[in-house]
């Protein structure tokens, strides 16, 4: 049960999720599970969602893409409660892939290079802990790979004076699907804002 105290005093309280999409607007897959046999979970936060979200969309083997809330201590948030920044939620991305089309390297690879890594709690003029870097792994696999990923690109990041990577990496809790209005936003909204900005250094672990 969620209860988040509304700033005036009162709590809400929210037993049932927000009110999302049912399928894709791109491709029409189902952005609920249960998704195809041997396609895997991966949730990637790099700031606003809603170019993230294209970005993966775009990659091939990856069957349906979801924006969402993760990393937070309350159920079912909605968009006014994470951007509080008092629910603890980032914004992200839920990937689904077939790793038999694509490695988990390759999207590791693009979540690296398409975004900066080493700014705490923000992703450019974009301010606040739902703008963190986030990967958050659903197999051991997964895990390993972006451990050694980000051990490579702070290699790569650190010959050319970066700073520390700040990702959060670990074992995904739950994702909550964020609201309709921001699914596939900027399919929508083709002129919408995306704040995507890479550091332009390589990332050396890729398919």
């Amino acid at each position: 049960m969620t209860q988040l105290n509304d700033g005036k005093g009162a709590e809400t309280e929210r037993t049932t999720p927000v009110e999302t999409s049912e399928h894709h607007t791109i491709n029409g897959h189902s952005l609920h599970a249960p998704y195809p046999e041997n396609h895997e979970e991966i949730v990637l936060g790099m700031g606003c969602f809603w170019g993230v979200e294209r970005l993966f969309w775009k990659q091939p083997g990856v069957y349906v893409t979801a924006a969402g809330y993760a990393g937070g201590t309350i159920q079912h948030p909605t968009y006014q409660e994470v951007c509080s920044g008092r629910t603890g939620h980032a914004e992200v991305v839920r990937v689904i892939y077939d790793p038999s089309k694509v490695a988990i390297e390759t999207l590791l690879q693009v979540f690296w290079e398409q975004h900066d890594p080493t700014q705490g709690n923000r992703q450019g003029n974009d301010i606040g802990s739902q703008y963190r870097s986030v990967i958050y792994t659903t197999t051991d696999e997964q895990l390993t790979a972006a451990m050694q990923s980000a051990e490579a690109y702070q290699s790569a990041l650190s010959k050319v004076g970066r700073g520390a990577i700040t990702t959060d990496i670990e074992p995904l809790d739950t994702f909550y699907f964020a609201e309709t209005y921001h699914q596939q936003y900027l399919d929508k909204n083709p002129n919408g804002y995306c704040g995507l900005k890479g550091t332009g250094v390589v990332c050396p672990i890729g398919g």
